[in-house]
């Protein structure tokens, strides 16, 4: 029921007015019911008491002076008489005259006869009781209050019989009541307009109230949605002490609460990237020493004492590790800063698919699907960088082949767009793993050695397909061969000069750009205290 309610009335303004127009509609039918059957009760009791007491006065004054032995001429004078009062009413007078046969005399013949006596009223009237101690007399005055044949005139019908010894002649009088209708109509009517007044004065109250009360719930709504889209020094103007107002101030304290709190985080996620920023930075000098003594040794291995050659190989191979590693921290710290840039240049698709291939030497282990002519504007380090990670991570961990296709779609916006996938034949992802394959340091076996990878470069694809407005998913291929695929989807419309328009040296405008990421990245995770701090550090050493 709750749920038809809210369909039928979707808001809480005409809830309110519904309810307001319900309430009043029932006080008011309720009211106006009581009132009119209160003052018809009243109007109908006032005018049958008057009529019944002036048809018993005025038949014991004319039928009573008859004398026992009457004729029909005399009943018919004492019924004319009886109806000659200000109480407007017809007679009917009946009895035997003095020959014993019966006699029926009606002030007006052809308005009121025998016919218009309900049956009932005349038996009570005719009927003789006995009279005792509860009983003072054997006949009494009976009324009934009817319709004519039509229905449409409401009539007053009274009857009573003589008391007396012998035949006593028997009376009955019936009074309209159309004027008494007319009133009580009237009365009706008035208090019909009285409860549609009433009605439309609850309407029109029920709506300031809705007002009044939405008002506030508009400003909490509109605060909470600013609050929702990061506007955290949101507050509401309190006033008052009504149930409304404490919310508003619990509101308040909640959004000061929050504000607190994020702030309280992003300070810690900033010093956080301060760290790794530094420890990556710092980390590059003693890093390109040890790599440049790893290449010597590495160079001399074949030289050395067959004893700590293989100790030589693991430091050479966990150095490459770790200074990829180092490498991958200075590329996340340039995305958690914000100080990515892109260096957007016309490639060929398939042209640089295969040099990033041929650059690994995993020309044997893939197959590639892409035609010729391709062109798209982007950054080719960029897109070199997503290929290596893609195609790195299905030789390790779904085997060669590698299927590469390259094709062009249709994107949703109507925008054309440039679509890889890369898929392997390996066992595929875990299910319950595939949501998670692009977060940072996560790995879907915890038992892989050190050695297979730290787990960013998936991360650090899909951060650079996002700042070209692309995107990467995963999936299982359903097919019997089986295997996982990612797909990349980058957009080819991208604003840029055409191609001949740009810088002459290429490679030197990339190199330029990464080295303006290193210096934006450790300006904004170091601040000036921070160069302050590592000059220390080094002095210190």
């Amino acid at each position: 029921m709750r749920g038809r309610l809210a369909g039928v009335l979707p808001t809480l303004r005409l809830r309110l007015v519904v309810v307001f127009a319900l309430v009043a509609l029932t006080a008011a039918v309720s009211a106006s019911g009581i009132a009119y059957w209160l003052n018809r009760d009243a109007v109908l009791t006032r005018t049958q008491n008057a009529a019944l007491n002036d048809f018993r006065k005025s038949m014991e004054d004319n039928a009573g002076s008859l004398p026992r032995r009457y004729d029909c001429r005399q009943l018919w004078d004492a019924a004319e008489k009886m109806a000659n009062t200000s109480q407007s009413y017809e007679v009917l007078l009946t009895g035997e005259d003095a020959r014993g046969a019966p006699c029926t005399a009606a002030s007006d013949q052809d308005a009121f006869t025998m016919e218009d006596v309900p049956g009932q009223l005349r038996s009570a009237v005719g009927k003789r009781r006995p009279v005792d101690t509860g009983n003072s007399y054997p006949y009494h005055l009976y009324w009934q209050r009817s319709a004519d044949g039509g229905g449409s005139e409401p009539f007053l019908v009274g009857g009573a019989k003589m008391i007396g010894e012998g035949p006593t002649p028997s009376g009955f009088m019936r009074k309209s009541l159309g004027p008494e209708r007319d009133d009580l109509n009237s009365l009706a009517w008035s208090l019909g307009i009285a409860t549609g007044v009433a009605l439309l004065g609850a309407m029109l109250l029920a709506q300031a109230a809705a007002s009044t009360v939405l008002r506030p719930v508009r400003r909490l709504g509109d605060a909470a949605r600013r609050l929702g889209e990061g506007k955290l020094d949101t507050r509401l103007k309190v006033s008052g002490t009504d149930e409304l107002a404490e919310l508003s101030r619990t509101f308040n304290r909640t959004a000061e609460s929050l504000e607190n709190r994020v702030a309280d985080l992003s300070a810690r996620e900033e010093s956080s990237r301060r760290f790794v920023a530094d420890m990556s930075h710092e980390l590059r000098t003693p890093m390109t020493a040890i790599s440049a003594v790893t290449e010597v040794l590495e160079e001399e291995q074949e030289n050395l004492d067959p004893m700590i050659a293989p100790a030589v190989q693991i430091v050479v191979s966990e150095t490459r590790r770790l200074n990829d590693l180092v490498e991958n921290l200075m590329e996340v710290t340039r995305f958690d800063a914000g100080t990515a840039n892109l260096v957007l240049d016309h490639v060929d698709v398939a042209d640089q698919v295969t040099a990033c291939i041929d650059a690994r030497a995993w020309l044997d282990a893939v197959e590639l699907d892409a035609d010729r002519g391709l062109m798209v504007r982007l950054d080719p380090r960029r897109l070199d960088v997503i290929l290596a990670n893609l195609i790195g991570n299905a030789l390790k961990h779904g085997g060669s082949p590698v299927r590469i296709s390259v094709r062009t779609e249709e994107s949703p916006s109507g925008a054309g767009e440039l679509v890889i996938e890369v898929a392997d034949r390996g066992p595929g992802i875990p299910e319950e793993k595939l949501p998670h394959v692009f977060d940072r340091f996560f790995k879907a076996s915890a038992s892989r050695p050190r050695s297979e990878g730290s787990g960013l470069g998936l991360s650090i694809a899909q951060e650079n397909a996002h700042i070209h407005g692309g995107s990467i998913s995963a999936r299982n291929d359903p097919s019997p061969e089986g295997g996982a695929v990612f797909t990349l989807r980058l957009p080819r419309g991208s604003a840029g000069p055409a191609p001949g328009e740009g810088e002459a040296d290429e490679e030197a405008e990339a190199a330029a750009a990464r080295e303006e990421d290193d210096r934006r990245a450790r300006g904004r995770a170091e601040g000036e205290d921070g160069k302050g701090d590592r000059g220390g550090r080094r002095d210190g050493r």
